[in-house]
C-alpha cells in the first residue's frame, strides 16, 4: 500500500477516525488498534511475510526479557548474540544470498575453476532493513543498560510495525520512539495540522520532483550509450534531487502521519543538499541511518580512538557495510567506500563537525565560500550517485566514460521525453523553496505563519491541485522500498 496510492487514502481517515475515538486513557486499546493496523498495512505488500517480522519481533521481546532478568556477562553477551545472529541472519538470507553466492562463484572463475550452484528465487520483504535495525537498537539498548525491557508485548509489537515508518524508516531508537507507546496520547488540532503540512510537503517531494524526475532519469540511463554527455550530466543532476524527493519526501509523509497519532519521530533529513562540506552532508543525509551505524558499529569498532589508521579503518568499514546495507549491488559497496574516502581527511584532521549551524543564518544569500562549499559538495555526490543508480560495475563506468566528450557542449537529446524544461523548472522553484525554509523541520512548516486562516488553506488547496496536476503518479514505489 503506498503512500501515494488511492488504497492508502481510504486506510489513512478510517484508521485516523476509529483509533481517536478510542479514549486517550486507554494508550494499551489505541496500542493494540495500531498493531492490527500496521499488520493490515504490511500484509498489503505480502501477507506472508508478516510472520517474518513477527517473529523477529517476538524473538527480541523474549531477549529482552530474559537481558532483563540475566546478571552473568557471559550469559548476557550471549543473548545479545543470540538478537543479533537472528536478525542479521534473516536479513541476510533474503537480502544477499545470491549476491554472496554469484560474487563467490565470481571470485572462483577467475581462477579457472567452473560450478553452478542453484541460484534461489528470493522475494526481498519490503521494509526487512528498517525494522530489523530498528529492533536491534531495542536489544542493544538494553544490554547496554540504557533502557529498561518492556513486559507489554502489544506495545512491543507496536513499536516493531508501526506503519506509517515500518517499510522504509526513519529507523526509530526504543530509547525515543518505544516511550511514546506507553503515554497518554490526546488529540492535538496544532500538532495534526502541522502533520498534515508535513505530509502534504512530503507528497510534494515525491510525486512532483522525484517522479517528475525519475521519468527523465530511468531514460537517460537507459539509453546512456547513444546521449550526448551534456544530457548525461542533466541524467546526474536530475538523479541526485530524484533520490532526495522521494526518500525524504517519505520520511516527511511517515513523521506527519505519526504527528496526526500523537507520535513524534526524529527528521531524517536537514537539508543536506546546503552542507558546506562533505562532513556536514552525512550529518544531514538520512540522519537515523547514519546515526545508527555510528553509534552500533562505529563505536563499538573503536571510534576515533587509537591510531589515525584504526580511525580510517573504522570509517571505511561502517561506510562500507552502509553502503552494502543499500542493497545487494557491488556498486552499493563502491558507493559507500568512496563516501568513506571523501569524509576520511575531514574525520582524521577533526574538522567534519566545522559547521554545525544552519547555512547562511540570518541571511538571505550565503557568502561566496559558502556557495562554493555547498556547490562542491552536491556535485560531489551527484557524480557518486552513479554508482547508487547504475545497473552494475559496468553500467557505472560507461556513463562516467561517456562524460568525457565533446559532446558535453551540445544540446540535450531527449526526443521521446516530454516535460523536461518543465521538470527542470519544477527543481529550480523547489530549491528556492527549500533555501527559504532551511531554519524549520520542512520548508512549508512556516509558509502562511501569521496569515488569516482562510489564506492559508487557499495555499495549501493549491498546493494539492499542484499535486494532482504536475505529479507523475505512473511512477510508483519509492526507491528505498528496495532497500
Amino acid at each position: 500500500m503506498l503512500f501515494n496510492s488511492i488504497d492508502f487514502v481510504l486506510f489513512l481517515p478510517l484508521v485516523f477516525i476509529i483509533y481517536w475515538c478510542i479514549s486517550s486513557d486507554r494508550p494499551k486499546e489505541q496500542n493494540l488498534f495500531l498493531l492490527l493496523a500496521s499488520y493490515f498495512f504490511y500484509g498489503c505488500w505480502n501477507w506472508k511475510f508478516l510472520g517474518l517480522i513477527a517473529f523477529s519481533t517476538l524473538i527480541d521481546y523474549l531477549i529482552g526479557l530474559a537481558l532483563g532478568k540475566e546478571i552473568k556477562q557471559v550469559r548476557r553477551t550471549w543473548l545479545l548474540m543470540t538478537s543479533i545472529f537472528v536478525n542479521i541472519g534473516l536479513l541476510g538470507f533474503f537480502k544477499y544470498y545470491n549476491f554472496f553466492l554469484e560474487s563467490f562463484v565470481d571470485s572462483f572463475s577467475m581462477l579457472g575453476i567452473e560450478f553452478s550452484p542453484n541460484r534461489l528465487n528470493i522475494l526481498l520483504p519490503v521494509g526487512i532493513s528498517f525494522y530489523t535495525f530498528q529492533t536491534l537498537s531495542y536489544t542493544i539498548d538494553v544490554y547496554r543498560g540504557k533502557l529498561a525491557p518492556t513486559k507489554d508485548f502489544i506495545a512491543f509489537a507496536a513499536f516493531v510495525s508501526y506503519f506509517p515508518q515500518l517499510v522504509a524508516g526513519p529507523i526509530e531508537r526504543a530509547t525515543h520512539l518505544l516511550p511514546q507507546f506507553f503515554k497518554r496520547r490526546a488529540f492535538s488540532y496544532e500538532k495534526a495540522v502541522n502533520g498534515m503540512q508535513q505530509v502534504l510537503w512530503g507528497l510534494v517531494k515525491k510525486v512532483i520532483v522525484a517522479d517528475n524526475c525519475a521519468r527523465i532519469v530511468d531514460h537517460i540511463y537507459a539509453n546512456s550509450d547513444t546521449l550526448t554527455a551534456s544530457t548525461l550530466v542533466l541524467g546526474i543532476l536530475l538523479f541526485s534531487f530524484q533520490v532526495y524527493g522521494d526518500f525524504s519526501g517519505y520520511s516527511d509523509i511517515a513523521i506527519g502521519l505519526a504527528r496526526l497519532f500523537g507520535f513524534n519521530l526524529k527528521q531524517n533529513f536537514n537539508y543536506p543538499y546546503f552542507s558546506r562540506d562533505y562532513g556536514e552532508f552525512w550529518r544531514r543525509w538520512h540522519i537515523s541511518i547514519s546515526t545508527w551505524f555510528r553509534d552500533y558499529v562505529y563505536i563499538p569498532l573503536g571510534g576515533n580512538r587509537g591510531s589515525k589508521l584504526i580511525n580510517a579503518r573504522n570509517i571505511l568499514i561502517v561506510f562500507a557495510i552502509s553502503g552494502l546495507w543499500h542493497g545487494a549491488n557491488w556498486t552499493f559497496i563502491l558507493f559507500g567506500l568512496f563516501n568513506g574516502l571523501f569524509v576520511l581527511p575531514s574525520m582524521l584532521r577533526g574538522t567534519h563537525k566545522k559547521h554545525t549551524g544552519t547555512v547562511a543564518e540570518n541571511r538571505r544569500l550565503p557568502t561566496f565560500r559558502e556557495f562554493f562549499g555547498m556547490l562542491s559538495t552536491f556535485l560531489t555526490i551527484s557524480f557518486l550517485l552513479i554508482l547508487f543508480r547504475a545497473n552494475n560495475l559496468a553500467h557505472a563506468l560507461d556513463y562516467f566514460i561517456g562524460l568525457f566528450s565533446f559532446s558535453i557542449f551540445s544540446g540535450l537529446g531527449l526526443p521521446n521525453i516530454n516535460g523536461v524544461y518543465t521538470t527542470i523548472l519544477i527543481v529550480i522553484i523547489f530549491i528556492l523553496i527549500e533555501w527559504n525554509g532551511r531554519t524549520r523541520l520542512f520548508a512549508i512548516e512556516n509558509l502562511g505563519y501569521g496569515w488569516k486562516k482562510s489564506y492559508r488553506w487557499a495555499v495549501y488547496i493549491c498546493i494539492t491541485f499542484a499535486i494532482i496536476y504536475l505529479g507523475a503518479f505512473d511512477e510508483g514505489r519509492f526507491i528505498y522500498f528496495q532497500f
